[in-house]
């Protein structure tokens, strides 16, 4: 059961790969949803918190691996942004 855990985490943790690449490449974040990230990121600090009192290490390493991509994310959001 725990090896499902970990296949999880990796595979839902590397989605987010592309997105990072996609917006460094282009320079722009304009179609992520900033309300959408910021929930998102909420719920995987609330994630990782939650792996960490329960010590449940592939909820750990995923959403630790995640919050670090998401604010990667919210990074280049803010970093890219067009101001008028």
């Amino acid at each position: 059961m725990e090896t499902l855990g970990y296949v999880a985490g990796i595979l839902t943790t590397i989605a987010f790969v592309p997105q990072v690449i996609q917006i460094y490449k282009t320079k722009s974040a304009k179609d992520v949803s900033l309300a959408m990230f910021l929930l998102f990121t909420a719920g995987v600090v609330m994630w990782l918190v939650y792996g960490i009192k329960s010590n449940a290490f592939p909820v750990i390493a995923a959403n630790a691996i995640t919050l670090l991509l998401s604010l990667v994310i919210l990074f280049f959001k803010f970093k890219y942004r067009k101001t008028v």
